[in-house]
C-alpha cells in the first residue's frame, strides 16, 4: 500500500481545544521507522494536558499531538534501518533519550535529563493515521497479541517498572491502592511475580469489580473500610492513584521492611509519617515511567500470565478525540479508552 503524503492529525491547539487536521506524514530519518497507527490508549496525562496544558514544568507552547500508548505497523524504515522491518507489528516505546549520557550508558535512560517523551511538548505523539519512531523503540509484537492489546503494553510496562521498583517477589503480600488501569495490571504483575496475596482499594465499585475479576484477593471500599486490620501486614504496598488520602493511611500496613513505590502521579509535595518509615526501615520509593520493560511486557502478556480482557471500555476515531480524552472523567464505569485512527465502529 502506497504512503500518501498527508495525514488526519488530533491537534491540541490550545488548552480544551483539539482540532482534526490534515499535516504531512513524517519521514523516518537515520535509525528511525515509520509506524501506521492502529490503536492509542488514551492515559490520564494526555487528558492533563488536554485541560491544562501543562504537566509538571513541562510546558505546552505551540500546536502538538498527544498520545503516547501506540500500537502500528511499520510502513518504511530511515537510513539504517533494515528495510526487513516494513511489515512488522508493533508496540511503541515512546521515548527517546540522549544515548550518551551516564543514565543512558549504564541502562537507566528513563532518567537522562535530555529525554524527549511522546506527546509530551515538544514531540508529537500518536493521536494520528502516522507516526515516527525510534527503531530499537519499535518492539516487534506476537501475532497472538492484537493491536488494541499491543497499545496497552505501554501502561503494563509501568506496572512492571513498579513492580521491580517495589521489589515484588515469590510470597509477597501486596497492597495496592487505585483500581484504574495501571492499579489492576499492577495487581496481575504482582501476580505473575507469585505474589501470594493481593489487596486492592478503591472507591469505584465498577473499579473494585473489574479488580477481583483480574487477580485480585480483595478489593476494599476505602470510604467504609480501613486498613486497620491490615497492621503491619503487607511486604510491598504499590500507589496507583496519586491521591494522597489513599497514600497516607497505607503507611501503618507496611511491615517493617517493606517497601512502599509511589506510582501514580498527584500534587507536587506530599506529608508522609517519617517517623514510621524510620523506626519500621520503609523503603519509600518511586517510578518514573519505565526503562527495559517491553520484553517482560510482551512475554507476560503473550503468555496469558496477565490478561487485558475488558479492560478497554471505549472506542473512538480522530474525530472524536476530545470526547475520547474526557470518557474517564464523566463515565464511572470507563475504564480505559482507546483512540483508533482507521475506520472503526464507536464503543
Amino acid at each position: 500500500m502506497p504512503i500518501p503524503t498527508t495525514m488526519r492529525a488530533s491537534v491540541l491547539t490550545s488548552p480544551k481545544t483539539i482540532e482534526l487536521k490534515e499535516v504531512a506524514v513524517p519521514e523516518p530519518q537515520p535509525g528511525q521507522v515509520l509506524v501506521r497507527v492502529t490503536a492509542v490508549g488514551v492515559c490520564g496525562s494526555d487528558t492533563h494536558f488536554y485541560e491544562t496544558g501543562s504537566i509538571g514544568d513541562i510546558v505546552v507552547e505551540g500546536p502538538i499531538v498527544l498520545g503516547h500508548e501506540t500500537a502500528g505497523q511499520i510502513v518504511a524504515v530511515g537510513p539504517g534501518v533494515d528495510s526487513s522491518r516494513v511489515g512488522t507489528r508493533v508496540a511503541v516505546e515512546p521515548q527517546t533519550p540522549c544515548r550518551k549520557c551516564d543514565y543512558c550508558k549504564t541502562g537507566r535512560y528513563h532518567l537522562c535529563r535530555d529525554i524527549l517523551f511522546y506527546g509530551a511538548w515538544p514531540v508529537d505523539g500518536s493521536f494520528s493515521e502516522y507516526v515516527i519512531v525510534d527503531d530499537d523503540f519499535a518492539h516487534a509484537v506476537p501475532e497472538s497479541i492484537s493491536d488494541e492489546q499491543a497499545a496497552l503494553l505501554e501502561p503494563l510496562s509501568v506496572a512492571v517498572h513498579a513492580a521491580r521498583r517495589a521489589g515484588v517477589k515469590a510470597g509477597d503480600k501486596v497492597l495496592i491502592t487505585g483500581a484504574g488501569p495501571i492499579g489492576v495490571m499492577n495487581v496481575q504483575v504482582a501476580r505473575a511475580l507469585g505474589a501470594s496475596e493481593v489487596v486492592i482499594s478503591d472507591p469505584i465499585a465498577h473499579r473494585r469489580e473489574f479488580a477481583l475479576a483480574h487477580g485480585a484477593d480483595i478489593a476494599l471500599d476505602p470510604t467504609k473500610s480501613g486498613l486497620d486490620e491490615y497492621a503491619e501486614y503487607f511486604d510491598v504496598y504499590i500507589d496507583a492513584s496519586g491521591n494522597a488520602r489513599a497514600i497516607l493511611p497505607a503507611f501503618p500496613a507496611v511491615k517493617r521492611g517493606g517497601t512502599a513505590c509511589l506510582v501514580g502521579m498527584g500534587g507536587e509535595e506530599l506529608n508522609v509519617p517519617i517517623a514510621m518509615i524510620q523506626h519500621r526501615e520503609i523503603t519509600l520509593t518511586g517510578t518514573f515511567r519505565y526503562v527495559n520493560t517491553w520484553p517482560t511486557a510482551i512475554a507476560l502478556l503473550a503468555s496469558g500470565a496477565v490478561d487485558v480482557e475488558g479492560i478497554v471500555t471505549g472506542r473512538y476515531g480522530l474525530e472524536d478525540v476530545e470526547e475520547s480524552l474526557m470518557k474517564a472523567k464523566k463515565d464511572p464505569l470507563a475504564i480505559k479508552t482507546m483512540v483508533i485512527p482507521g475506520p472503526q465502529a464507536k464503543l
